[in-house]
């Protein structure tokens, strides 16, 4: 499993030390101590390794701590972490600047051993959350958000429909069976669906199937086949090929892929 990191940046050498000695006792392990002496340093580190969660000072020698959080929003590095950002004066325009450049805190040096361990334990849970965000959002299929946002604009029948699809998603679902459900005719039934949402009904079922194949792909370590099972496929060979049909890789490529980008996700 990867380490997960921290890095604190202060061209104080004591301080530096000092956050780091207190952060190791509390991470028992769970994370990784980084430090950097400047900031030229620290970017070389954020280049290189995913870091979770930068502390760093304001008033550096050649980048300064704002300096150095704006040019780590620029560039494309392998995570954008959390920043804390600490000083030994109370600025109101640092402050300012902080709140800009999204910190997630601003502490006055010397921080206590109690608010330091606080301000990492808020750092990094805004973090997740936020990763968690942007981790749904590469999940998520944009045809179907776009029909969940108009939801309230559909026809009662068009609505019972998707319910019936989200309740039998493991099973193999014809478009005659739902109409039937909601009482209407196949053909007009059909015509409501793709007037309402634009997209035919099977593509609807596909796509949320797909959705639902992705969430077990990236949540659990399930063979492919029984995830073909869970929604409704009963061949594994033709889930493939919808799913490469849909997402331009098979389940195993996307598994793969995800996970190496996310796998800090739990």
């Amino acid at each position: 499993m990867r380490s997960r990191m921290i890095l604190i940046v202060d061209d104080e050498l004591r301080s530096r030390e000092g956050m780091k000695k207190i952060l190791e006792v509390w991470a028992a392990g769970q994370y990784e101590i980084l430090t950097a002496s400047n900031g030229v340093a620290a970017m070389q580190i954020l280049e290189e390794i995913p870091v979770e969660l930068m502390i760093t000072d304001i008033r550096m020698p050649e980048i300064s701590g704002l300096a150095l959080i704006s040019q780590m929003r620029e560039k494309s590095i392998q995570r954008q972490p959390s920043v804390i950002l600490i000083s030994g004066h109370a600025e109101f325009e640092y402050a300012q600047q902080a709140i800009q450049l999204s910190v997630v805190d601003y502490l006055l040096k010397p921080a206590s051993r109690e608010k330091l361990i606080a301000s990492v334990e808020d750092a990094l849970k805004a973090g997740e959350e936020q990763e968690h965000i942007v981790f749904m959002r590469k999940m998520a299929d944009p045809l179907l958000m776009a029909i969940r946002e108009e939801e309230a604009a559909l026809s009662d029948p068009v609505r019972q429909a998707m319910h019936y699809v989200e309740m039998h998603i493991e099973e193999a679902i014809s478009l005659q069976e739902v109409a039937g459900h909601v009482h209407l005719n196949g053909s007009y039934f059909s015509s409501l669906f793709k007037e309402q949402c634009q997209m035919n009904f099977s593509e609807y079922v596909a796509r949320r199937k797909l959705q639902k194949a992705k969430e077990l792909l990236l949540k659990t370590n399930l063979p492919i086949a029984e995830i073909a099972s869970r929604t409704g496929y009963q061949t594994v060979k033709y889930f493939n090929k919808l799913f490469k049909e849909y997402d331009g890789m098979s389940p195993g490529q996307y598994r793969s892929k995800r996970n190496g980008m996310d796998g800090h996700i739990q």
